[in-house]
């Protein structure tokens, strides 16, 4: 029989509902919980208001949950986002800031390299895994660093949680592509769901029959991956489990299209975010409150039962440990692919304050990638030549920004009119300007140097990786008494993996070590160790005689 313990949430004004008590739900001692992530999109669905799209599979979802519709990312991009998403900390922090660290043919001699946090901050699956979930992952990881072997129970495209022991609680990601950047080229020729004439042109877009069919391509892949979406819950009704699992939606970043991936304003971070309760429980409430990704690792924890580490700067969100709302949430913009930038903002829920460390520098950057595989932002640059784009489509193409912008979300959600120079707003600048100063001190921003000056990312590999080199985890050492082994590593803050006679449930998987183990006579015991951003170490082996 299931524990369930008694979760106090949401009062009725802060979920949008006509209840003035506080709601209450249950949940397992243990839930299983299943997140589905996908790629690149701001929150473009039916259940978010866009009337021309259709994505049934995440409209009920949201109809039977909660959905969050201040929702943000912690970067415009990939990696630095889910650097942030997997620790618990913002990557500008922690030396995941530059999009990507295992980028290659960097300047100054700069070699593909990996993020290096505090000794002891881990993966939260691993935590996940510490407490007795089978955690998968099916199947990016894109972390900044290599995903330790201590990360996951399975890690790949056949991940899955129909594959744990029996009676082991799950956590499970599926990471669903279809909406990624790269696919705008890639499914050209795939059928599309919306005409080109039915969407909706954002004002920072010219109104020209390429960019309609980027937009209309964009909007046919999230109606794809919602029936991929769609093919994953079923999965879970079918084992009977939909209703004791908790479910989570939610994007890596905002849109992919030309000036909404990459940036840190509302087209770049502001994503989709839905979670359903075990039973429907609190069936269709819309929660206001600010939200960072940044929170998600201490919100599953915490509603796993697992205490938040004290180094998570992500705070809880839902659950009976849920921390006082944001205020603020914070993005930031380094490195992208081979275009060097610094860019930080802070958002209230009516203003967004933007600083850019490179004034000098525009806007628009020449990403090949993007170039490549977005059919209209070639467009833009042959509409901009041609001197076809309008004051406001310019703006991005401007041959130099301000150092301090800021834009009133509320009535302008496109941020196309910066109002930091007015005087009326004098106050609120320098109020979120203050805000921004003290987040990027407490988290010891890798952007700048301890005396204020922009810090370059060669000093910033070369403070992680001395030489350039990449540090390397000390191999386990393993003590014998009687039949118990005891596995210890020197490296500070090192996670320990182990496998007996070469296999842990299977020959690929290993197991997570954190007591003891008991050996049967004959047996070998293999175990190797790994910090975050460290090579892993040797392997160690003992055999029981």
């Amino acid at each position: 029989m299931k524990k369930y313990k008694i979760l106090f949430v949401l009062s009725g004004a802060a979920a949008g509902c006509s209840v003035h008590e506080k709601q209450k739900f249950q949940l397992p001692e243990k839930p299983n919980i299943l997140i589905i992530s996908c790629e690149d999109i701001s929150p473009d669905l039916g259940c978010y208001g866009n009337k021309l799209v259709k994505t049934p599979n995440l409209d009920r979802l949201a109809a039977e949950g909660l959905r969050f519709t201040q929702a943000f990312t912690t970067a415009g991009v990939s990696a630095p986002s889910r650097c942030a998403m997997i620790t618990g900390m913002y990557a500008s922090g922690i030396g995941g800031n530059c999009m990507r660290t295992s980028a290659k043919n960097l300047p100054d001699g700069i070699p593909p390299y990996e993020a290096v946090p505090p000794a002891d901050v881990k993966c939260y699956s691993e935590l996940l895994r510490k407490a007795g979930y089978y955690c998968t992952n099916n199947e990016k990881t894109d972390y900044q660093f290599t995903s330790p072997i201590t990360a996951w129970d399975e890690c790949s495209r056949q991940a899955h949680w129909r594959n744990r022991p029996k009676g082991k609680p799950f956590f499970a990601i599926f990471n669903i592509i279809t909406t990624h950047e790269s696919q705008i080229s890639y499914r050209k020729n795939s059928p599309l769901s919306y005409h080109d004439k039915d969407v909706s042109i954002p004002p920072y877009y010219p109104d020209d029959s390429i960019v309609r069919r980027d937009i209309a391509r964009n909007l046919s892949n999230i109606t794809v991956m919602d029936r991929e979406a769609g093919m994953i819950l079923q999965q879970l009704k079918d084992d009977g489990l939909y209703d004791s699992t908790i479910i989570i939606f939610y994007s890596d970043h905002g849109g992919p299209l030309p000036r909404q991936k990459r940036e840190v304003v509302e087209s770049g971070t502001h994503i989709p975010l839905i979670i359903r309760l075990p039973k429907a429980q609190l069936a269709g409430t819309v929660i206001d409150e600010l939200v960072s990704m940044v929170d998600l690792p201490p919100t599953i924890l915490s509603l796993a039962g697992i205490k938040k580490p004290s180094y998570m700067q992500g705070q809880i969100f839902l659950g009976p440990h849920k921390e006082k709302p944001r205020e603020y949430v914070f993005a930031a913009r380094d490195r992208m692919d081979t275009e060097y930038d610094m860019v930080r903002s802070v958002r209230d829920k009516k203003y967004l304050y933007v600083r850019n460390f490179h004034p000098e520098l525009p806007y628009y950057q020449n990403i090949q990638f993007r170039i490549n595989n977005i059919p209209m932002m070639k467009r833009l640059l042959e509409l901009k030549e041609a001197g076809k784009l309008d004051s406001l489509q310019m703006i991005w193409f401007a041959p130099t920004k301000p150092a301090e912008q800021l834009y009133d979300v509320e009535n302008d959600p496109h941020t196309l009119y910066d109002i930091a120079a007015k005087p009326e707003n004098a106050a609120i600048v320098k109020r979120m300007r203050k805000v921004l100063d003290r987040w990027m001190k407490d988290i010891n921003d890798q952007g700048l140097n301890k005396d204020g000056s922009l810090k370059t990312e060669k000093q910033l590999v070369w403070e992680m990786w001395p030489g350039g080199v990449q540090p390397v985890t000390e191999k386990p050492q393993i003590s014998l008494k009687n039949n118990v082994a005891t596995i210890t590593c020197n490296t500070t803050g090192a996670s320990i993996a182990y496998q007996i006679n070469g296999k842990g449930l299977n020959e690929k998987h290993w197991f997570l070590y954190s007591a003891p183990v008991a050996l049967n006579k004959g047996d070998t015991l293999t175990a190797v160790a790994i910090r975050i951003g460290y090579k892993q170490s040797e392997k160690s082996e003992i055999v029981y005689q």
